[in-house]
């Protein structure tokens, strides 16, 4: 499977996904990933007067450069449509998100949005959480606080390491001023329960568990077709 084909893949999904969901005038939220470039592009081709909110300074450039609307969940706190890729997607649509560092605002956007739905390629696919995606579960932190919180994520048998910047000396700094550890639990069969347990430690802003909350994922196949999860 080439790169030129896994792309076709991606642009395949993200156009069936904007044209089966994308309504005129509609308020959307905007996630990040390669996937949704091909979305926005599709978005923008199609001339809804559609109102974007990003979740991202990569969603917000996008926006502008394909001269769509922009919007705030200020202005619109309800949203019709949320469109987002993932990490990972399990058989029952639970997600982990937040390898570009958004979890939080794509989490929030996402929870706002009366519908959900996720474009990806096949490799994000498993069959339980953890299976493919073998980089960790991204979890913000408040930074004063990563050093004990790393200690409580090992003793709930999680091997936690902290995101490092790639083009500076040091942790990566979300948009929210904050650190991401990446926790590898290995195959995660009960993914609320981990929620709940990592979200209820202090100084844990969120995780990048996104669990029932999508409710499509359009998957650009190896022979160019489109599985649609529901």
């Amino acid at each position: 499977m080439n790169k030129n084909q896994i792309e076709l893949g991606k642009k395949i999904a993200a156009e069936r996904a904007v044209e089966e969901n994308v309504k005129a005038n509609a308020i959307l939220g905007i996630g990040s990933g390669t996937t949704v470039v091909y979305a926005i592009k599709k978005i923008a081709e199609l001339s809804l007067n559609v109102k974007c909110i990003p979740t991202s300074f990569q969603s917000h450039q996008l926006i502008i450069e394909n001269n769509l609307e922009m919007a705030s969940l200020d202005q619109y706190p309800e949203i019709d449509l949320d469109i987002d890729g993932a990490d990972e997607i399990d058989n029952d649509l639970n997600l982990i998100k937040g390898g570009g560092g958004c979890l939080v605002q794509e989490k929030i956007i996402a929870s706002n949005s009366k519908k959900f739905i996720i474009i990806a390629d096949y490799r994000k696919q498993s069959t339980k959480l953890g299976e493919n995606w073998k980089k960790g579960i991204p979890i913000e932190v408040i930074p004063m606080a990563y050093i004990p919180l790393m200690k409580k994520m090992e003793k709930l048998d999680g091997n936690p390491q902290l995101r490092m910047a790639k083009a500076k000396t040091g942790p990566l700094v979300t948009d929210n001023g904050n650190f991401i550890i990446d926790v590898d639990f290995g195959i995660v069969d009960n993914p609320t329960n981990l929620d709940m347990k990592l979200r209820a430690i202090p100084g844990v802003v969120e995780t990048g568990l996104f669990l029932g909350m999508a409710s499509k994922a359009y998957i650009g196949l190896k022979d160019g077709k489109i599985s649609v999860m529901e």
